[in-house]
């Protein structure tokens, strides 16, 4: 049993995936948002992920073959994605440094408008603005949530190789259900991050975002050299 291929698959998803470092890359992204859009977040992350790896384990050497599509491709689309969102977080141009600057400046413009507003004078206490976040954060749940940050070309690669060693039905369904398991980790542990996040002070998630974004943009060049390289030398073999 310690052999089977349902195991094994499970067990590299999970070594791959590494829900502790992901637990940290998840920080600058739910910051945004309330307990109960992270709550739908992490549904919709064991979904997608779910989906993902069943359709590496049941169609995806031929929905590769299909599309000409390799996972080296994926791999290296990946690493241009979590780039795109790692290096701004890394250059202290998103995340908790754009926050803390937005506050800055809208307490600017509440000051300015007091002093140059017309009646009686500012009002003592005024309301504060609504946060600026709506809907339920479909826009950052396909990227970089669920891809690169959760699921990749390599990723990918495991179902369709652990499908390859499938000897019947059976091994295909327990497949399945790692595969499941495995988006249970996922969704577990992006729910685990929205509550980690609301325990951490602005500054400390500032000094977080930065760590994320220089460890996620280290990722992003593995991510990209591994699939540059595959690609490379998958045409050298034609």
């Amino acid at each position: 049993m310690s052999s089977h291929p349902a195991l094994i698959l499970f067990l590299a998803l999970f070594g791959l995936y590494s829900p502790v470092a992901a637990l940290a890359s998840y920080l600058p992204i739910v910051r945004p948002f309330g307990d109960a859009q992270v709550t739908r977040l992490s549904l919709g992350l064991a979904l997608n992920v779910a989906v993902f790896v069943l359709a590496a384990i049941w169609v995806g050497e031929p929905l590769l073959k299909l599309l000409g599509i390799s996972t080296a491709a994926l791999t290296a689309t990946g690493g241009i994605a979590l780039a795109y969102a790692s290096i701004p977080l890394m250059r202290g141009k998103a995340g908790a440094v754009e926050e803390l600057e937005k506050q800055q400046r809208e307490e600017l413009e509440e000051q300015r408008h007091a002093v140059s507003g017309s009646g009686p004078g500012p009002v003592s206490n005024p309301v504060p603005d609504p946060v600026p976040v709506t809907g339920s954060g479909q826009s950052v749940l396909f990227t970089p949530v669920t891809f690169p940050l959760t699921v990749g070309g390599t990723t990918f690669a495991f179902g369709v190789a652990a499908s390859a060693e499938a000897s019947g039905l059976q091994d295909k369904v327990l497949l399945s259900v790692a595969a499941i398991a495995f988006a249970i980790v996922t969704g577990l542990t992006l729910y685990m991050a929205g509550h980690v996040e609301r325990r951490i002070s602005l500054q400390g998630a500032m000094i977080l975002d930065r760590v994320a974004g220089i460890l996620l943009t280290a990722i992003a060049v593995i991510l990209l050299a591994n699939g540059f390289t595959d690609l490379v030398v998958a045409r050298l073999n034609r």
